[in-house]
């Protein structure tokens, strides 16, 4: 049996949040830009719409980061890079890595890549410039 999908504004409102930014909010996140313009709305209504994006394919998971789960609304193919230190997640377009990356790994495995999702993993230039403490 199919279940209908429910329009609520709340629901609209946490996938613009989502999509109108380029942070990769977490549901805290969301759920903070929106209480003050949607009083009723709950932290557990966040992470069900959140759930239900991912599976209908309207948003994607970066992965955990500190912790949290980060989300992007950007279906485009890209790949991401997150700080070790502050925790930033940023989009990376780079297209001859990721264009190119699919067809090696399909020639030297024998296999047919559908796509990938490559992440990169460091300290960004912000925090390489923070002075060490000591």
């Amino acid at each position: 049996m199919e279940r209908s999908i429910r329009y609520s504004k709340k629901r609209e409102a946490i996938l613009a949040a989502i999509r109108e930014t380029c942070v990769h909010p977490t549901a805290d996140w969301i759920y903070q830009q929106l209480k003050p313009t949607h009083a009723d709305l709950s932290l557990g209504t966040v992470y069900r719409n959140l759930s239900f994006f991912r599976e209908q394919g309207l948003v994607k998971s970066v992965g955990v980061v500190n912790g949290q789960e980060r989300f992007d609304g950007d279906l485009t193919p890209h790949s991401h890079f997150i700080c070790s230190c502050c925790g930033a997640v940023r989009d990376l377009h780079v297209d001859a890595l990721d264009s190119g990356l699919d067809d090696a790994v399909a020639r030297q495995y024998g296999l047919s890549v559908a796509g990938h999702e490559l992440t990169f993993h460091g300290v960004c230039a912000a925090c390489r410039e923070q002075p060490a403490e000591q």
